[in-house]
């Protein structure tokens, strides 16, 4: 998995007083799993040290300003995120972290400015912006939102299950294959839109005919949308309960009452997900629950990053 991400986060000395803010858990954790593809429009357009720059909002359009002498630099820095834009294309990328607050980077985050000095609101870097563009369905976040538990843990499992669709698609699936794929990410998918899921599945069934490839194609848009969304804890209680009704044959009264216990726990945020979702994992083994254990909700991604074992990882 490649995985595009701002230099001076991967601790670079780019920024414009020639620092950094490396971000450990980005180099350390997740760096762990994937390659880090650097950019830094920024330094690449003005080099390093450099003076601060800003966005002003005119009439008609945005500009990029140099903050010392109020130069306009819209078009230099243009010219380098472009460059950019072209070397990640080169990449297979699963996703994208920006610098928050950038001017070039952020994520709606930027301050921007009058032309009269005063604040007019917050906006996308223009780096950011072009990235939007060109990559509309790739997983993208600001470093500064993933101090977030909630949305650490939703950003990491869009970043997984993109590219588990990218490598199955690259395989060049049959329609068995997708049937497959989709029961997999059956309640992963419920977890974050419910109405996706069920269309999901019609594509699935392909009732109105239609060629492998056009069925994959439509597809991956909608489950590409569908996974960016954000799960929330009344979402996930809900799947939660429907996992625990595979086994409500063959859970005893005790650890039915003791795992919807949990369940409800987890839903008044008195314990963190991962105890529910571990309770279950060890009946589904207990009963040979095979449906179950083959669902990506219960491990998006490796075990080891431990997003799930933070109360706050739920909203």
């Amino acid at each position: 998995m490649k995985i595009a991400v701002s230099s001076c986060l991967l601790g670079a000395k780019v920024r414009f007083d020639a620092g950094h803010k490396h971000d450990h858990f980005i180099t350390d954790e997740l760096g762990e799993f994937a390659q880090l593809i650097p950019f830094c429009p920024e330094h690449l357009a003005f080099g390093t040290p450099r003076p601060s720059l800003r966005i002003v909002q005119g009439d008609d359009v945005s500009i990029i300003q140099s903050n010392k002498t109020g130069e306009d630099l819209t078009l230099s820095l243009l010219e380098a995120s472009e460059k950019e834009l072209r070397t990640l294309k080169e990449h297979r990328l699963s996703g994208i972290i920006f610098k928050s607050k950038s001017p070039s980077c952020a994520l709606g985050s930027a301050k921007s400015y009058r032309e009269n000095g005063f604040a007019e609101g917050k906006s996308n870097g223009l780096f950011a912006e072009l990235c939007q563009q060109h990559f509309p369905l790739l997983p993208m976040e600001e470093e500064g939102r993933l101090n977030d538990p909630w949305l650490r843990e939703n950003f990491v499992m869009q970043l997984f299950a993109y590219e588990d669709f990218e490598e199955f698609k690259a395989s060049a699936p049959q329609m068995k294959s997708l049937v497959s794929f989709h029961q997999q990410y059956k309640f992963m998918l419920q977890s974050k839109d419910e109405k996706a899921y069920r269309l999901l599945g019609n594509i699935v069934g392909n009732h109105e005919g239609l060629s492998s490839a056009e069925t994959l194609s439509r597809y991956e848009l909608i489950f590409k949308s569908a996974i960016a969304r954000k799960s929330s804890i009344s979402k996930t209680r809900n799947v939660l309960e429907h996992m625990a009704g595979f086994l409500k044959n063959e859970l005893t009264p005790v650890e039915k009452s003791m795992f919807h216990e949990q369940i409800s726990d987890f839903a008044h945020k008195i314990i963190p997900l991962i105890t529910p979702l571990s309770t279950l994992h060890m009946f589904a083994q207990k009963y040979e629950a095979t449906y179950l254990l083959q669902q990506k909700f219960l491990h998006p991604y490796p075990k080891v990053l431990a997003l799930r074992s933070d109360i706050k990882s739920g909203k």
